[in-house]
Protein backbone atom coordinates (compact mmCIF):
# COMPACT_ATOMS: atom_id res chain seq x y z
CA UNK A 1 0.00 0.00 0.00
CA UNK A 2 1.22 3.30 -1.06
CA UNK A 3 0.63 6.78 1.16
CA UNK A 4 -0.31 9.47 -0.64
CA UNK A 5 2.03 12.26 -0.03
CA UNK A 6 1.27 15.17 2.40
CA UNK A 7 1.32 18.89 2.33
CA UNK A 8 3.84 21.01 3.75
CA UNK A 9 1.01 22.80 5.28
CA UNK A 10 -0.46 20.15 7.12
CA UNK A 11 3.19 19.02 8.32
CA UNK A 12 3.21 21.87 10.29
CA UNK A 13 0.88 20.56 12.81
CA UNK A 14 2.68 18.37 15.29
CA UNK A 15 6.21 16.37 15.00
CA UNK A 16 4.43 13.52 13.49
CA UNK A 17 4.79 15.80 10.01
CA UNK A 18 8.86 15.46 10.39
CA UNK A 19 8.32 11.72 9.60
CA UNK A 20 9.72 10.54 5.67
CA UNK A 21 7.44 8.06 3.83
CA UNK A 22 9.17 5.58 4.63
CA UNK A 23 9.25 5.80 8.43
CA UNK A 24 5.09 6.22 7.65
CA UNK A 25 4.97 3.08 5.55
CA UNK A 26 6.84 0.76 8.68
CA UNK A 27 4.12 2.36 10.53
CA UNK A 28 1.63 1.78 9.25
CA UNK A 29 2.78 -1.98 8.81
CA UNK A 30 3.52 -2.09 12.19
CA UNK A 31 -0.22 -1.26 13.18
CA UNK A 32 -0.59 -4.65 11.92
CA UNK A 33 1.41 -6.87 13.79
CA UNK A 34 -0.16 -4.56 16.97
CA UNK A 35 -3.73 -5.57 16.01
CA UNK A 36 -2.67 -8.89 16.38
CA UNK A 37 -1.23 -8.71 19.61
CA UNK A 38 -3.51 -6.73 21.17
CA UNK A 39 -6.19 -9.10 20.57
CA UNK A 40 -4.82 -11.78 22.00
CA UNK A 41 -3.79 -9.76 24.93
CA UNK A 42 -7.32 -8.65 25.10
CA UNK A 43 -8.18 -12.36 25.15
CA UNK A 44 -5.75 -13.55 27.73
CA UNK A 45 -6.23 -10.48 30.64
CA UNK A 46 -10.10 -10.28 30.86
CA UNK A 47 -11.67 -8.30 33.75
CA UNK A 48 -8.69 -6.96 36.29
CA UNK A 49 -6.74 -5.35 33.86
CA UNK A 50 -9.39 -3.74 31.86
CA UNK A 51 -9.61 0.04 33.24
CA UNK A 52 -5.58 -0.05 32.57
CA UNK A 53 -6.46 -1.31 29.16
CA UNK A 54 -8.46 1.62 28.24
CA UNK A 55 -5.96 4.08 27.53
CA UNK A 56 -4.07 1.99 25.17
CA UNK A 57 -6.74 0.85 23.58
CA UNK A 58 -7.83 4.11 22.25
CA UNK A 59 -4.62 5.17 21.32
CA UNK A 60 -4.70 2.09 19.09
CA UNK A 61 -8.14 3.04 17.43
CA UNK A 62 -6.34 6.52 16.93
CA UNK A 63 -3.39 4.99 15.03
CA UNK A 64 -5.77 2.93 13.29
CA UNK A 65 -7.53 6.38 11.79
CA UNK A 66 -4.55 7.90 11.23
CA UNK A 67 -3.40 5.01 9.13
CA UNK A 68 -6.99 4.81 7.10
CA UNK A 69 -6.36 8.91 6.91
CA UNK A 70 -2.97 8.45 5.18
CA UNK A 71 -4.33 5.67 3.25
CA UNK A 72 -7.08 8.05 2.04
CA UNK A 73 -4.81 10.87 1.47
CA UNK A 74 -7.39 12.47 3.74
CA UNK A 75 -5.50 15.85 4.78
CA UNK A 76 -7.94 17.60 7.02
CA UNK A 77 -8.57 14.19 9.05
CA UNK A 78 -4.44 13.56 8.92
CA UNK A 79 -3.97 17.25 10.33
CA UNK A 80 -6.94 16.69 13.73
CA UNK A 81 -5.48 13.81 14.54
CA UNK A 82 -1.63 15.09 14.52
CA UNK A 83 -3.06 18.17 16.29
CA UNK A 84 -4.76 15.90 18.70
CA UNK A 85 -1.50 14.04 19.01
CA UNK A 86 0.40 17.07 19.40
CA UNK A 87 -1.72 18.13 21.93
CA UNK A 88 -0.83 14.59 24.04
CA UNK A 89 2.53 15.35 23.70
CA UNK A 90 2.31 18.92 24.86
CA UNK A 91 0.52 17.37 28.04
CA UNK A 92 2.81 14.33 28.30
CA UNK A 93 5.70 17.29 28.47
CA UNK A 94 3.56 19.44 31.14
CA UNK A 95 3.07 16.38 33.42
CA UNK A 96 6.76 15.52 33.27
CA UNK A 97 7.43 18.64 34.23
CA UNK A 98 4.93 18.77 37.31
CA UNK A 99 6.02 15.25 38.03
CA UNK A 100 9.44 16.53 38.45
CA UNK A 101 8.66 19.55 40.17
CA UNK A 102 6.65 17.84 42.72
CA UNK A 103 9.65 15.50 43.49
CA UNK A 104 11.96 17.96 43.83
CA UNK A 105 9.30 19.34 46.39
CA UNK A 106 8.99 15.65 48.18
CA UNK A 107 12.72 15.33 48.47
CA UNK A 108 12.63 19.04 49.87
CA UNK A 109 9.53 17.82 52.55
CA UNK A 110 11.37 14.77 53.16
CA UNK A 111 14.61 16.55 54.36
CA UNK A 112 12.81 19.07 56.26
CA UNK A 113 10.42 16.23 58.15
CA UNK A 114 14.15 14.95 58.84
CA UNK A 115 15.66 18.10 60.06
CA UNK A 116 12.49 18.91 62.67
CA UNK A 117 12.49 15.12 63.81
CA UNK A 118 16.20 15.42 64.70
CA UNK A 119 15.61 18.94 66.46
CA UNK A 120 12.85 17.77 68.03
CA UNK A 121 14.83 14.68 69.12
CA UNK A 122 17.78 16.88 70.58
CA UNK A 123 14.61 19.24 71.97
CA UNK A 124 13.23 16.29 74.06
CA UNK A 125 16.69 15.34 75.38
CA UNK A 126 17.96 18.51 76.22
CA UNK A 127 14.73 19.20 78.26
CA UNK A 128 15.23 16.03 80.07
CA UNK A 129 18.74 16.87 80.78
CA UNK A 130 17.66 20.04 82.44
CA UNK A 131 15.03 18.41 84.41
CA UNK A 132 16.83 15.54 85.67
CA UNK A 133 19.58 19.04 86.80
CA UNK A 134 16.74 20.83 88.25
CA UNK A 135 15.52 18.01 90.06
CA UNK A 136 19.11 16.74 91.21
CA UNK A 137 20.14 20.34 92.38
CA UNK A 138 16.96 21.41 94.45
CA UNK A 139 17.05 17.97 95.98
CA UNK A 140 20.91 18.30 96.78
CA UNK A 141 20.21 22.13 97.96
CA UNK A 142 17.49 20.28 100.26
CA UNK A 143 20.01 17.30 101.60
CA UNK A 144 22.95 20.18 101.93
CA UNK A 145 20.51 22.01 104.47
CA UNK A 146 19.93 18.71 106.28
CA UNK A 147 23.41 17.70 106.98
CA UNK A 148 24.23 19.61 109.99
CA UNK A 149 20.99 17.51 111.57
CA UNK A 150 22.90 14.51 110.80
CA UNK A 151 25.84 15.75 112.21
CA UNK A 152 24.33 16.97 115.37
CA UNK A 153 23.04 13.54 115.49
CA UNK A 154 26.27 12.24 114.99
CA UNK A 155 27.40 13.97 118.16
CA UNK A 156 24.77 13.01 120.27
CA UNK A 157 25.92 9.49 119.59
CA UNK A 158 29.74 9.88 120.22
CA UNK A 159 28.54 11.78 123.53
CA UNK A 160 26.08 10.21 124.93
CA UNK A 161 26.85 7.76 128.17
CA UNK A 162 24.08 5.21 129.13
CA UNK A 163 23.72 4.88 133.02
CA UNK A 164 20.29 4.27 133.69
CA UNK A 165 16.88 2.33 132.01
CA UNK A 166 15.61 5.66 131.21
CA UNK A 167 17.94 7.18 129.23
CA UNK A 168 18.78 3.87 127.63
CA UNK A 169 15.25 4.34 126.41
CA UNK A 170 15.67 7.15 125.46
CA UNK A 171 18.80 6.82 123.40
CA UNK A 172 17.29 3.80 121.67
CA UNK A 173 14.31 6.48 120.45
CA UNK A 174 17.37 8.77 119.25
CA UNK A 175 18.68 5.80 117.25
CA UNK A 176 15.62 4.54 115.56
CA UNK A 177 15.20 8.60 114.51
CA UNK A 178 18.78 8.82 113.47
CA UNK A 179 18.93 5.07 111.89
CA UNK A 180 15.42 6.17 109.50
CA UNK A 181 17.03 9.83 108.82
CA UNK A 182 19.70 7.97 107.13
CA UNK A 183 17.89 5.83 105.52
CA UNK A 184 15.65 8.18 103.78
CA UNK A 185 19.39 10.22 102.66
CA UNK A 186 20.24 6.64 101.20
CA UNK A 187 16.88 6.13 99.12
CA UNK A 188 17.63 9.99 97.31
CA UNK A 189 20.83 8.56 96.54
CA UNK A 190 22.78 10.51 98.97
CA UNK A 191 26.48 8.43 99.94
CA UNK A 192 29.03 9.01 102.30
CA UNK A 193 32.98 10.05 100.48
CA UNK A 194 35.44 7.38 101.97
CA UNK A 195 38.08 8.90 103.77
CA UNK A 196 40.38 6.66 106.09
CA UNK A 197 42.77 4.09 104.00
CA UNK A 198 42.13 5.99 100.75
CA UNK A 199 44.30 8.44 99.57
CA UNK A 200 43.86 11.66 99.93
CA UNK A 201 41.78 13.67 97.39
CA UNK A 202 41.42 17.55 96.85
CA UNK A 203 38.29 16.94 95.45
CA UNK A 204 36.76 15.35 97.99
CA UNK A 205 38.51 15.45 101.12
CA UNK A 206 39.15 18.46 103.17
CA UNK A 207 42.65 18.28 104.87
CA UNK A 208 42.88 20.32 107.84
CA UNK A 209 45.96 18.25 109.50
CA UNK A 210 48.71 16.11 108.61
CA UNK A 211 50.32 13.63 110.80
CA UNK A 212 53.61 11.45 111.04
CA UNK A 213 52.37 7.69 111.22
CA UNK A 214 53.60 4.54 110.35
CA UNK A 215 50.77 2.45 109.83
CA UNK A 216 50.62 4.29 106.41
CA UNK A 217 52.03 5.90 103.88
CA UNK A 218 52.35 9.51 103.39
CA UNK A 219 49.17 11.17 101.61
CA UNK A 220 46.73 8.21 102.89
CA UNK A 221 43.93 9.46 104.78
CA UNK A 222 44.23 8.15 108.59
CA UNK A 223 41.24 9.99 110.68
CA UNK A 224 37.89 11.81 109.47
CA UNK A 225 36.54 14.40 111.99
CA UNK A 226 34.01 15.11 109.80
CA UNK A 227 31.67 13.51 106.93
CA UNK A 228 31.96 14.18 103.32
CA UNK A 229 28.37 13.12 100.85
CA UNK A 230 27.86 13.13 97.12
CA UNK A 231 24.13 13.15 95.73
CA UNK A 232 25.15 11.56 92.45
CA UNK A 233 27.94 12.34 91.04
CA UNK A 234 27.68 15.86 92.61
CA UNK A 235 29.54 16.59 95.30
CA UNK A 236 27.00 18.20 98.52
CA UNK A 237 30.40 19.22 101.15
CA UNK A 238 34.19 17.43 101.13
CA UNK A 239 34.91 15.42 104.20
CA UNK A 240 37.80 17.41 106.86
CA UNK A 241 40.61 14.48 107.60
CA UNK A 242 43.70 14.02 108.77
CA UNK A 243 46.32 12.83 106.39
CA UNK A 244 49.28 11.01 107.05
CA UNK A 245 52.95 12.63 106.37
CA UNK A 246 54.75 8.98 106.37
CA UNK A 247 56.97 7.49 109.40
CA UNK A 248 58.86 10.92 109.47
CA UNK A 249 62.75 11.40 109.45
CA UNK A 250 63.51 10.01 113.03
CA UNK A 251 62.01 6.59 112.25
CA UNK A 252 63.88 6.65 109.17
CA UNK A 253 66.80 7.30 110.82
CA UNK A 254 66.04 4.46 113.40
CA UNK A 255 65.94 2.19 110.73
CA UNK A 256 69.07 3.06 108.83
CA UNK A 257 71.43 4.35 112.13
CA UNK A 258 74.43 1.27 112.25
CA UNK A 259 74.29 -0.41 115.78
CA UNK A 260 78.02 -1.95 117.48
CA UNK A 261 78.08 -5.47 117.86
CA UNK A 262 79.99 -8.04 119.97
CA UNK A 263 83.36 -8.51 117.56
CA UNK A 264 84.02 -5.04 116.62
CA UNK A 265 81.12 -5.58 113.46
CA UNK A 266 78.49 -2.65 112.88
CA UNK A 267 75.07 -3.26 111.84
CA UNK A 268 71.68 -1.58 111.04
CA UNK A 269 69.01 -1.50 112.68
CA UNK A 270 67.25 -3.48 109.73
CA UNK A 271 69.25 -5.97 111.07
CA UNK A 272 68.91 -6.01 114.94
CA UNK A 273 65.37 -6.50 114.34
CA UNK A 274 65.91 -9.69 112.01
CA UNK A 275 68.16 -11.60 114.57
CA UNK A 276 65.72 -10.24 117.52
CA UNK A 277 63.06 -12.34 115.52
CA UNK A 278 65.06 -15.65 114.59
CA UNK A 279 64.57 -18.63 116.92
CA UNK A 280 67.33 -19.40 118.80
CA UNK A 281 69.47 -22.55 117.53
Amino acid sequence: MKVGRRSKDTGRHCGFCSLTATMIDVLVGSLDNLDGAVAVEDDGSEGDGGNAEEPTSAIIALLKSYKEAIASNDESKVAEIEAFLLSVEDDKINIESKVSILSEELSYEKERILRISADFDNFRKRTERERLSLVTNAQGEVVENLLPVLDNFERAKAQIKVETEGEEKITNSYQSIYKQFVEILESLGVVPVETIGKPFDPLLHEAIMREESIEFEEGIVIEEYRKGFKLGERLLRPSMVKVSAGPGPAVKAESTEPSVVAGGGTKTGNEDRTEAESPET
